[in-house]
């Protein structure tokens, strides 16, 4: 039991550096976000590897590294660990990709667009936040879908080598 979570604390911790490295190269600034494609892929990838759990935990950890490494904003918790907790889940009860990739979006551009909205009220400045409480959503969502789609490729490229489901059994003993 102690290896399996070993090898679980493990990958969540590399994926969340590939997302905060990531995050350095692939990134564009919408209205005091720093939205990064590379964050939303991760989530994926969590979801199929590691669960809802690890990849809540591992979006919440880029997140922070992200905004103490000046890469990120405050508006990066509630986007990536809404989308990450939501294709979790929706992966541990479907195994279905595409709508694994759709509640990473979902999660992502509505639930964490609009969770984000009060944070920038609090710690953005004025200049840089929207009027609306939905302003957050459709940059959100674009991040997303980026990410989205990246992952999709390699989560279906993976499946079709037969990768997938080894490491899938390689992260359960």
């Amino acid at each position: 039991m102690k290896n399996y979570r070993t090898k679980k604390l493990a990958l969540a911790g590399v994926l969340c550096a590939v997302a905060v490295v990531g995050s350095m190269f692939i990134t564009f600034p919408v209205l005091g976000s720093k939205c990064s494609p590379t964050q939303h892929m991760v989530n994926v990838l969590c979801a199929v590897l590691l669960g809802p759990g690890y990849g809540a935990g591992a979006a919440f950890a880029a997140s922070l590294l992200r905004n103490l490494l000046g890469v990120g904003s405050i508006v990066a918790f509630p986007g990536s660990m809404c989308g990450a907790l939501l294709c979790g889940l929706i992966y541990q009860k479907t195994r279905n990709i595409p709508a694994t990739l759709a509640g990473e979006t979902a999660g992502t551009g509505f639930l964490g667009g609009l969770a984000a909205y009060p944070l920038a009220l609090a710690f953005l400045d004025p200049a840089v936040i929207p009027a609306a409480f939905y302003g957050y959503v459709v940059p959100f969502l674009i991040s997303t879908v980026a990410g989205s789609l990246l992952a999709g490729a390699l989560v279906f490229a993976l499946r079709k080598s037969g990768t997938l489901k080894n490491m899938q059994a390689a992260l359960e003993h």
